[in-house]
């Protein structure tokens, strides 16, 4: 954040934001102003409008959370915080916008989301009576719509809507920047803290509490101690003690946005081969970034990646697991594979995950024209520096501490 940016250079009106966003206004307050709201909405809409007319569509109804938060700028839909699915739905037409939503959620979607500031009109039936589909209806007639999830008469374009949203706005560019810097301060403050002897599940529970005071939804987390990281790649947190190793990762959403980031921590020195697997690991995922360019097929990063397993001496270790892909209002909105159709957009969120059995190299980018933008870095830890073609990548390395114990 630049210098001399008092209260009255925050972007955004506060009294214009969901109550969802408003929570993090004292910490956000010095970003300057961007795109206001107003303006970011409008924009969202001129791409749902514009894909309605392209599909000869007379209206397009959202379901799933990602797009809910997607559509209004940062709010939430949902009550379980790793549902596909919102509580309520929007329905967005050739000049109207609504929300569809039961009257156990319609209060708080008033009052705390301000959908009708955001010019939604509100569309109530009773929680005990399924009326959802004949709302639709009444709205739309017997035109022809789509939607995010399977519905009735509907045509499901959940892939056409998740390519709306892949070029970030400025506004949500400047969240996601929030997001980043706080997980991976919060990553990282934690895997300092942790001691032999703990279990992955007490460090992971440090972790939520240290994310969820900013209201942040831990929805993946993954954690491995000592052989556990050598020998699954998708470990769930388990509560075996901590000996030497521990590796954790997580994806992180706040707004809708979801970054996602791996840090390993090793009591006593590292092995000069583990070390060399894991400089292999960043050399790979920096080759990725490096190549992460808007107009670039994504299929083409992947085959970057694994020229670059070759050239460090581990040909075979990218069939193991997946090599990451698109990020932004999901985990993954797409995984590349030999096959994928999509061209890289400016403003889209990547996370790459290379990973060689024992390591792994994993933070989330911006694709942009002047080269990817760090979006989780590392704050805290010591850090390594590399230059893959033409760029020099600042990251993070295994954190080597003393091993002192737990008292647990």
């Amino acid at each position: 954040m630049g210098e001399g940016q008092g209260e009255g250079d925050s972007w955004f009106h506060r009294s214009s934001l969901p109550a969802t966003v408003r929570d993090n206004v004292p910490v956000m307050r010095n970003v300057r102003r961007k795109m206001s709201l107003a303006d970011e909405i409008k924009e969202k809409e001129r791409r749902v409008r514009e894909f309605l007319q392209l599909k000869g569509l007379k209206a397009l109804l959202l379901k799933r959370q990602a797009n809910f938060s997607w559509m209004t700028g940062g709010g939430l839909n949902l009550v379980g915080i790793t549902t596909e699915m919102g509580a309520t739905s929007l329905l967005i037409t050739e000049d109207s916008k609504y929300v569809i939503s039961n009257n156990i959620e319609s209060p708080r979607m008033i009052d705390e989301e301000g959908m009708e500031k955001q010019g939604f009109i509100v569309k109530t039936f009773p929680w005990y009576e399924d009326q959802e589909a004949i709302i639709v209806r009444d709205l739309i007639g017997e035109s022809s719509f789509g939607s995010d999830v399977p519905f009735q008469n509907a045509m499901v374009v959940a892939e056409d809507v998740a390519r709306l949203r892949y070029s970030l706005t400025p506004e949500e560019q400047e969240r996601y920047r929030w997001l980043g810097e706080r997980v991976s301060s919060a990553l990282e403050k934690t895997m300092m803290e942790t001691r032999k002897g703990e279990k992955e599940s007490e460090v992971v529970a440090r972790l939520c509490k240290e994310i969820w005071k900013d209201r942040i939804d831990p929805i993946m987390l993954m954690a491995a101690a000592d052989d556990r990281v050598f020998k699954f790649r998708h470990p769930i947190p388990t509560e075996r003690k901590i000996e030497k190793y521990l590796m954790i990762s997580v994806n992180a959403r706040k707004w809708g946005l979801i970054v996602s980031l791996t840090r390993f921590i090793h009591f006593g020195k590292i092995s000069e081969a583990l070390g060399k697997k894991y400089e292999a690991s960043v050399f790979i995922d920096c080759t990725m970034m490096a190549h992460t360019r808007p107009g670039v097929p994504a299929r083409e990063v992947l085959q970057k990646g694994i020229d670059a397993y070759r050239e460090k001496g581990y040909p075979e270790e990218w069939k193991l697991h997946h090599q990451g892909g698109s990020i932004g209002y999901t985990g993954r909105d797409y995984r590349v594979n030999f096959k994928t159709p999509d061209l890289i957009q400016e403003n889209q969120g990547f996370t790459w995950n290379p990973s060689i059995t024992g390591t792994k190299s994993e933070d989330t980018i911006l694709a942009t024209s002047k080269g990817p933008e760090m979006i989780t870095r590392p704050i805290l830890y010591p850090t390594l520096s590399m230059e893959v073609a033409g760029i020099t990548f600042t990251r993070p390395t295994i954190l080597e501490k003393e091993g002192s114990t737990s008292s647990g």
